[in-house]
Protein backbone atom coordinates (compact mmCIF):
# COMPACT_ATOMS: atom_id res chain seq x y z
CA UNK A 1 0.00 0.00 0.00
CA UNK A 2 1.09 3.39 -0.73
CA UNK A 3 2.28 5.74 1.92
CA UNK A 4 2.81 9.46 1.80
CA UNK A 5 4.78 10.41 5.13
CA UNK A 6 5.57 14.07 5.83
CA UNK A 7 7.95 15.50 8.52
CA UNK A 8 9.61 18.89 9.30
CA UNK A 9 6.39 20.58 10.63
CA UNK A 10 6.35 22.95 13.83
CA UNK A 11 6.53 26.44 15.47
CA UNK A 12 8.67 28.98 14.29
CA UNK A 13 9.00 32.67 14.20
CA UNK A 14 8.28 35.05 11.34
CA UNK A 15 11.11 35.04 9.01
CA UNK A 16 12.13 31.75 10.42
CA UNK A 17 12.43 28.62 8.29
CA UNK A 18 11.43 25.54 8.17
CA UNK A 19 11.72 22.31 6.00
CA UNK A 20 9.04 19.85 4.92
CA UNK A 21 10.02 16.58 3.81
CA UNK A 22 7.38 13.96 2.39
CA UNK A 23 8.79 10.17 1.51
CA UNK A 24 6.68 7.76 -0.71
CA UNK A 25 6.92 4.25 -0.06
CA UNK A 26 5.10 0.90 -1.26
CA UNK A 27 4.97 -1.19 -4.60
CA UNK A 28 5.65 2.20 -6.64
CA UNK A 29 6.12 1.85 -10.43
CA UNK A 30 5.56 5.04 -11.36
CA UNK A 31 6.17 8.83 -9.76
CA UNK A 32 4.92 11.67 -11.43
CA UNK A 33 3.93 15.38 -10.29
CA UNK A 34 4.28 15.96 -6.47
CA UNK A 35 3.88 18.82 -4.50
CA UNK A 36 2.28 20.82 -1.18
CA UNK A 37 -0.58 21.97 -0.90
CA UNK A 38 -1.64 23.62 2.84
CA UNK A 39 -5.03 24.82 4.37
CA UNK A 40 -6.35 26.74 7.28
CA UNK A 41 -9.52 25.63 9.19
CA UNK A 42 -12.98 26.88 6.86
CA UNK A 43 -10.89 26.56 4.19
CA UNK A 44 -10.03 24.77 0.56
CA UNK A 45 -6.68 22.97 0.27
CA UNK A 46 -5.01 25.00 -2.07
CA UNK A 47 -1.69 24.75 -4.11
CA UNK A 48 1.42 25.50 -2.66
CA UNK A 49 4.16 24.56 -4.84
CA UNK A 50 4.63 21.55 -7.08
CA UNK A 51 7.47 20.04 -9.53
CA UNK A 52 6.78 17.34 -12.13
CA UNK A 53 9.09 14.22 -13.10
CA UNK A 54 10.44 16.41 -15.47
CA UNK A 55 11.45 19.07 -12.62
CA UNK A 56 9.40 21.93 -13.84
CA UNK A 57 7.83 23.93 -10.97
CA UNK A 58 4.86 25.68 -10.05
CA UNK A 59 4.63 28.30 -7.14
CA UNK A 60 1.76 29.77 -5.44
CA UNK A 61 2.36 33.74 -5.63
CA UNK A 62 2.13 34.28 -1.85
CA UNK A 63 5.12 32.06 -1.55
CA UNK A 64 7.12 33.09 -4.85
CA UNK A 65 10.80 33.74 -4.06
CA UNK A 66 10.23 32.35 -0.09
CA UNK A 67 9.46 28.75 -0.47
CA UNK A 68 11.59 26.28 -2.73
CA UNK A 69 10.25 22.81 -3.73
CA UNK A 70 12.67 20.11 -5.15
CA UNK A 71 12.81 16.04 -4.88
CA UNK A 72 14.82 13.34 -5.40
CA UNK A 73 13.37 10.61 -7.53
CA UNK A 74 15.76 7.85 -6.68
CA UNK A 75 14.80 8.06 -2.81
CA UNK A 76 11.38 9.20 -3.70
CA UNK A 77 11.13 12.33 -1.44
CA UNK A 78 9.81 15.77 -2.16
CA UNK A 79 10.95 18.76 -0.37
CA UNK A 80 9.93 22.50 0.64
CA UNK A 81 12.35 24.70 1.36
CA UNK A 82 10.45 27.50 3.31
CA UNK A 83 12.10 30.68 4.26
CA UNK A 84 11.54 34.13 5.83
CA UNK A 85 8.04 32.56 7.04
CA UNK A 86 5.31 34.60 7.90
CA UNK A 87 2.45 34.45 9.94
CA UNK A 88 -0.03 33.93 6.86
CA UNK A 89 1.46 30.62 6.02
CA UNK A 90 0.39 29.10 9.24
CA UNK A 91 -1.65 25.60 7.94
CA UNK A 92 -1.57 22.17 7.85
CA UNK A 93 0.53 21.08 5.19
CA UNK A 94 -0.40 18.08 2.71
CA UNK A 95 1.95 16.27 0.57
CA UNK A 96 0.39 15.13 -2.53
CA UNK A 97 1.49 12.92 -5.49
CA UNK A 98 0.53 11.31 -8.82
CA UNK A 99 1.83 7.68 -8.07
CA UNK A 100 1.44 4.38 -10.03
CA UNK A 101 1.36 1.12 -7.28
CA UNK A 102 0.39 -2.14 -6.96
CA UNK A 103 -1.42 -3.29 -4.19
CA UNK A 104 -2.92 -7.26 -3.37
CA UNK A 105 -2.49 -8.00 -7.18
CA UNK A 106 -4.70 -4.66 -8.52
CA UNK A 107 -2.04 -1.66 -10.11
CA UNK A 108 -3.54 1.82 -10.41
CA UNK A 109 -2.39 5.74 -11.01
CA UNK A 110 -3.67 7.66 -8.74
CA UNK A 111 -3.26 11.08 -6.57
CA UNK A 112 -2.17 10.35 -2.90
CA UNK A 113 -2.01 12.39 0.17
CA UNK A 114 0.23 12.58 3.21
CA UNK A 115 -1.32 13.38 6.46
CA UNK A 116 -0.26 16.49 7.01
CA UNK A 117 1.91 18.46 8.84
CA UNK A 118 1.70 21.63 11.03
CA UNK A 119 3.08 24.86 10.49
CA UNK A 120 2.48 27.69 12.88
CA UNK A 121 4.38 30.68 12.45
CA UNK A 122 4.29 33.27 15.61
CA UNK A 123 5.86 34.78 17.81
Amino acid sequence: QVQLVESGGGLVQPGGSLRLSCAASGSIFSLNAMGWYRQVPGKQRTLVAGITSGGTTDYADSVKGRFTIFRDLGKKTVSLQMNSLKPEDTAVYYCNADIGACYDGTCSQRQHWGQGTRVTVSS
